[in-house]
């Protein structure tokens, strides 16, 4: 599963379809937006990141955990490591089928 989901993650960072960092995140629950939820497991401290789950879970935005944020910054085109981003569905009809499944 994570393998799929680290190409999902390449996929969307190709497209430009990403939110990457908590603030961005946050923002973009709050504006229930619709997408894919990605955070990291190995993130300290983990009070960071606490608030995010709730706050998908209130939104109805499916969220879940991977193990390492290196992992997900490479994965996300970024040369940092990031605790969190989200997959949004991009602006073109054809590329949000295939980023659907």
């Amino acid at each position: 599963l994570h393998k799929r989901l680290y190409k999902l993650v390449k996929r969307a960072a190709k497209d430009k379809a990403l939110k990457r960092g908590v603030k961005e995140v946050v923002k973009a629950v709050k504006k229930n937006s619709k997408g894919l939820v990605v955070m990291a497991g190995d993130i300290s401290p983990i009070d960071v990141l606490s608030h995010i789950p709730v706050l998908c879970e209130e939104a109805g935005i499916p969220y879940i955990f991977v193990r390492s944020k290196a992992d997900l910054g490479a994965a996300g085109a970024t040369k940092r490591a990031t605790c969190c981003l989200m997959v949004v569905p991009p602006a073109k009809a054809k590329d949000n089928s295939e980023l659907a499944e």
